[in-house]
């Protein structure tokens, strides 16, 4: 009888691990869900092997988590971090997750403060944003997000333009000083947080659509529009999951770091 024998690929042909972060939805019963978009070009363009995060606070072992992954993708969400993070009330017509706020919060921190790169898009913008100390705004006009009921990707049609930060990351991989993207969100940044850049407002009104920083060794990068919609196929949205896949590199993680590595702004 033939005798199986596993053998380990070599170091030079494992492909780095990034955490994407599941919103809890209900579909007959309470499920884990993650758009598959997000997914596709993490393997197709970043070159990253995706491990599913549960949002359960009780079973996501951020300790456990955080050993694995070389990386973490907060992604979009069709629902709202509850006010209460920083210090807001609470709106009726939004709607909350508050496993997810708790594993995102805590999972992010834990990652950033372990030197490991953290990437968010829409509502992972915004759960950086709070982690820093930041806050949020719900008086966003029509601008950023189309009113009324219509298709899905009907949504995703809705595009402005928004202008990069001279010398920032992004103004360095687009090469552009302006770019146009999809907006899709009900809320964004009121105040900044604490030790993040801006990497893009939005000319109309100034609203912050993307940020950065590297508190502690690693890149911390986050974008209000969705560079995942149709498979990141426009040279913009391509060049954001290259960023993913070129901070995405084994690494030897230990020792006392040298940064003050504090995200937490409150």
């Amino acid at each position: 009888m033939a005798r199986f024998v596993r053998r380990d690929p070599s170091p030079a042909a494992q492909r780095p691990v990034i955490g994407v972060l599941c919103c809890n939805e209900v579909a007959d019963r309470p499920i884990q869900a993650v758009a598959s978009r997000f997914i596709e070009p993490l393997s197709r363009i970043s070159g990253a092997t995706v491990l599913l995060v549960p949002a359960l606070a009780e079973v996501a072992d951020v300790a456990a988590l955080t050993g694995r992954l070389d990386g973490l993708l907060l992604t979009g969400s069709r629902s709202d971090i509850e006010p209460h993070h920083y210090g807001g009330q609470a709106a009726p017509e939004s709607r909350a997750d508050p496993q997810r706020d708790r594993v995102a919060l805590a999972l992010a921190e834990r990652m950033i403060e372990s030197g490991r790169p953290v990437f968010g898009i829409c509502r992972g913008l915004q759960e950086i944003n709070v982690l820093f100390g930041g806050s949020l705004r719900r008086d966003l006009g029509e601008e950023h997000h189309r009113a009324g009921d219509m298709p899905f990707e009907a949504l995703f049609e809705h595009r402005h333009h928004v202008t990069l930060t001279p010398g920032g990351l992004l103004a360095g991989v687009t090469r552009d000083a302006a770019i146009i993207v999809n907006s899709v969100h009900r809320e964004g940044v009121d105040r900044l947080g604490d030790g993040l850049t801006i990497e893009a407002l939005s000319p109309g009104d100034g609203l912050v659509e993307a940020i950065s920083a590297r508190p502690c060794g690693a890149e911390v990068l986050a974008v209000q529009w969705h560079p995942e919609w149709n498979g990141a196929r426009t040279a913009t949205d391509r060049r954001f999951f290259e960023r993913i896949g070129a901070a995405l590199h084994p690494a030897a993680f230990g020792g006392t770091s040298r940064f003050a590595c504090h995200p937490r702004g409150h």
